[in-house]
């Protein structure tokens, strides 16, 4: 068994998420940390709302709010809306908590007393009409290097490369259109070069490992090649202040993206403080044979695959000017970055101002949970960019979902309750008997290790195959016809083997489609859940901050990855719905919500 750290990206509150973002780290990393509980590792998965930075300030401007209103309102919505989709973090917390600023401080502070955080002059860009700093991803212009025409101030996602505004063609505000003025100020930046080296030799040995991405390696080692240092700090007066003498009181904050990556280990701390053993988090960050994983959409690999990771080498002192640890010891660097690509919606990206958007409450508001769960498991944007429509959804819920699965779940139930009311015992198995329950078996071993690999549209596909086999069994076998007292026994044994085969299937489903797998197992006159929920949970700050909402649960009723025999004798109730089937207007509704196309976010 492995100490197993799910660290999910943390969405960023300055609105509702939309299913392109859950799309990117919710679902991936719940189905990974269910199965890895469910395969006997001790999973620890964090993450929060990320509260700072400019666009919270642009955000709560608009609405005529405080920034910490605005974080207060978003950050309940986004809980309320990942619990409902039933995401099983042990603690998803915010960065605006005592205990987070307390964390980013120490990390600020160790990486600088190691000769990693260096002072620098540079040049920072103003909006002319407010007189705020305007952050690089606010700034957009034509790339020097390549000449991609939507190139950001931070990084091309084009070529790949690192960029400074400063160096933009035709540089220009995303908020307002406007030309920004670049004016001198003073800044820490994270010496990159001198961590280059360290850096190289964790992502070769990561190539070696043949674990990650291809896409994910290769973009993470082509941006070694243009390393610089890079600004940890900003013009900006909401944030996490910077902890040194001179600098409390000024309007300067730590970079929003330094602290964010923070919150992995500022959550895993909050988590062991909360459990009431405030050391317990060691487990899964000193621990050299503990294993983590950072799940989160492509724009933010260059943020955990370099940045992070540097920031960890600078605290640990490992770069080339040495250093030593502050008082979390030597933390791990990432086991693997799973980075998925980028969903788009009926052929668009994703964007609110235009209407182009499904928020995640509005889908679970409208259609069940594991529709939409199931949806992205199978056609995600796991390896390649792919495409959400409403008519491919409707087909998948059909077609897949509620015609194979369910379809099985039901009439394998209905045929147990009208004919005995309760599991039947076997009598002897036949060859068709056994291949199937050999086939369901070794489903196991199969989706285990794919999911295991983070190939899980692959995962998926095969228990879908095997529902297929089991749907086909129940064909040739014909246990509707069998119905003269001789064929009792014979109706009996077929029914078992389907009753197997259904919990079987159960069990390897429930790590995608938790919330009817609870139902399914219900259904199948199982006792409990097969599929532990998360929960919302209203706190008071630990360290005497305002109090809100976390999500958290109780997963040590997760039943292990492997097949267990079932009762007979277990009663089944009446079969009940377990899915909905869509109706074809479905599509034209949803489609004529789709506001025209204004203007761009």
């Amino acid at each position: 068994m492995s100490k197993v750290l799910s660290a999910v990206a943390w969405p960023y509150a300055n609105g509702p998420r939309h299913i392109g973002h859950v799309a990117g780290f919710g679902v991936p990393s719940d189905v990974f940390s269910r199965y890895m509980r469910m395969a006997g590792h001790d999973v620890l998965m964090v993450s929060g709302t990320d509260e700072h930075g400019t666009p919270i300030l642009v955000a709560a401007d608009e609405q005529g709010v405080s920034p910490k209103e605005l974080a207060d309102k978003n950050n309940r919505v986004i809980v309320e809306d990942l619990a409902g989709l039933g995401l099983s973090y042990d603690l998803f917390t915010r960065t605006t908590t005592p205990n987070h600023y307390a964390v980013a401080q120490e990390m600020f502070t160790t990486v600088h007393a190691n000769g990693y955080m260096v002072e620098q002059t540079t040049s920072g860009a103003i909006s002319p009409s407010t007189g705020r700093t305007l952050p690089d991803r606010y700034i957009e212009g034509t790339c020097p290097i390549c000449g991609y025409a939507g190139a950001r101030g931070d990084q091309c996602d084009n070529c790949g490369n690192q960029l400074d505004a400063t160096e933009l063609v035709n540089p220009h505000s995303k908020i307002n259109g406007e030309t920004p003025v670049f004016v001198e100020t003073q800044h820490f930046f994270l010496d990159l070069p001198a961590l280059a080296e360290a850096l190289g030799e964790w992502l070769d040995e990561r190539e070696a490992s043949g674990t990650w991405r291809p896409n994910v390696i290769k973009f993470s080692q082509n941006i070694l090649k243009d390393i610089r240092p890079r600004a940890m700090t900003r013009d900006i007066d909401w944030g996490i202040p910077i902890p040194l003498d001179g600098w409390r009181d000024q309007p300067k904050r730590l970079y929003v993206w330094f602290d964010a990556v923070i919150g992995y280990l500022s959550a895993s701390i909050e988590w062991a403080r909360r459990t009431g053993k405030p050391e317990a988090w060691r487990d899964w960050w000193n621990d050299t044979d503990a294993l983590s994983y950072y799940f989160m959409g492509k724009d933010n690999i260059t943020f955990h695959s370099q940045i992070w990771p540097a920031e960890l080498l600078a605290y640990d002192g490992l770069g080339d000017k040495g250093g030593k640890p502050g008082p979390y010891g030597v933390l791990q660097l990432p086991t693997e970055v799973v980075s998925s690509e980028f969903l788009t919606m009926e052929g668009k990206q994703f964007s609110s101002s235009r209407g182009v958007v499904i928020y995640v409450r509005d889908i679970l508001e409208r259609y069940q949970p594991d529709a939409l769960r199931y949806f992205i498991s199978a056609a995600g944007p796991e390896n390649q960019d792919s495409d959400f429509t409403w008519a491919e959804f409707v087909k998948r819920t059909n077609g897949e979902l509620v015609a194979g699965w369910g379809n099985l779940v039901n009439r394998t139930a209905t045929m147990i309750h009208r004919s005995f009311g309760q599991i039947p015992a076997a009598a002897e198995l036949n060859a068709d008997d056994k291949a199937l329950l050999a086939t369901v078996n070794e489903g196991f071993a199969t989706v285990g290790a794919l999911i295991e690999r983070h190939r899980q549209k692959q995962a998926i596909g095969e228990i879908m195959r095997v529902v297929a086999e089991v749907n086909k069994y129940v064909t040739d076998q014909a246990p509707f016809k069998l119905k003269a007292d001789d064929e009792r026994e014979r109706l009996g044994t077929i029914l078992h083997v389907l009753a197997q085969a259904v919990s079987d299937c159960t069990t390897m489903l429930s790590p995608f489609l938790p919330h009817s797998c609870n139902q399914v197992h219900l259904a199948m006159g199982g006792q409990g859940v097969i599929a532990p929920m998360p929960r919302i949970d209203e706190v008071d700050d630990l360290d005497g901050g305002d109090g809100y909402p976390i999500i958290t649960g109780d997963y040590t009723a997760t039943p292990r990855w492997e097949s267990r025999p079932i009762t007979a004798g277990t009663p089944i109730p009446k079969p009940f719905p377990i899915f909905t089937k869509l109706d074809p207007s479905v599509v034209d509704e949803e489609l004529e919500r789709l506001k025209p196309e204004t203007d761009d976010e």
